[in-house]
């Protein structure tokens, strides 16, 4: 699947703000049936997502993704139950520590994807890193199963879970060494690696910084928690008109130079060998996949 930038939560239970998440400039939705939504609104939640699934999804609207409760904990069956139907395109699976809770999953969706009239394999999972536990078994997590999809940073429950302030300071640097792990760990199964969330509303400024620390640590998209935050999340995790005019200046010149029998070239000062030429590429692939380039 093409990689999402900005994946928001939504709370299952609120009508209303499914019915808006569903027309958002959002690369994807995660309709939440699990920590947004108290235990005695469950039911409504998993009704409404059901419902809002079977609507006809229409073009460059996000992907529909759902949170269920986590695997092994008794609401999971009532959750997949609910909302494995045609329309989902992914489970975000929370809190997942083991490889043996991926499968898991995959087993139960390959069974009701053939009872629901779904392609076997066409409901993805998005596996939320959450724990210390989980981040020393993420590569292996990533690798798990062909429906990963991408691996979700939790910061909060993981620095709970390590014992951090309540209060979040700066850029996260006090998560930097998970949050690159995570991006490693993801690289190494070839799938996406997606950053926490930035949990001021009141602080945009703080927002693009984090963003764009986001996408230096290697992150290709963030979660987020208001429909205000997604504009900034796919502006930062997209390619600028800088970045796309220089990788084609740079991809030009390496083509000049593979013509003339050379494997690498200064270019604007910099040694320009295979390894940056194909980042060039992918940024110029990316670009053309997001309608910024043609």
């Amino acid at each position: 699947m093409d990689l999402l930038r900005s994946w928001m939560f939504v709370p299952g239970h609120r009508q209303r703000m499914i019915d808006k998440a569903l027309g958002l400039s959002a690369d994807a939705i995660m309709l939440d049936i699990e920590d947004g939504v108290a235990p005695n609104e469950k039911d409504t939640a998993r009704k409404n997502i059901g419902e809002s699934l079977g609507r006809e999804k229409s073009p460059g609207s996000p992907a529909r993704f759902v949170r269920i409760n986590a695997i092994g904990h008794a609401r999971m069956d009532a959750d997949l139950e609910a909302v494995v139907r045609p329309g989902l395109e992914g489970i975000v699976c929370p809190k997942v520590d083991t490889v043996e809770e991926v499968i898991t999953v995959d087993a139960i969706l390959n069974d009701k994807e053939a009872k629901n009239q779904l392609v076997k394999g066409s409901v993805k999972l998005l596996i939320a890193i959450e724990s210390p536990r989980g981040l020393l078994h993420a590569p292996a997590i990533a690798a798990a199963s062909p429906r990963v999809a991408g691996l979700l940073f939790g910061a909060e429950d993981f620095g709970r879970e390590i014992g951090l302030p309540a209060v979040r300071e700066g850029e996260a640097r006090d998560l930097i060494y998970a949050r690159s792990s995570i991006v490693v760990a993801a690289a190494s199964a070839h799938v996406q690696a997606v950053d926490g969330v930035w949990v001021d509303l009141n602080d945009s400024a703080g927002l693009l910084g984090f963003a764009a620390q986001s996408r230096r640590l290697g992150f290709s998209g963030m979660s987020c928690i208001h429909p205000a935050q997604v504009d900034a999340i796919n502006a930062t995790f997209s390619p600028t008109a800088e970045e796309i005019d220089y990788c084609k200046k740079v991809l030009q010149a390496f083509e000049e130079a593979i013509a003339r029998g050379d494997g690498s070239i200064a270019f604007g000062g910099q040694l320009i060998d295979r390894p940056i030429v194909e980042r060039a590429r992918r940024t110029i692939d990316r670009a053309k996949s997001m309608g910024l380039l043609k």
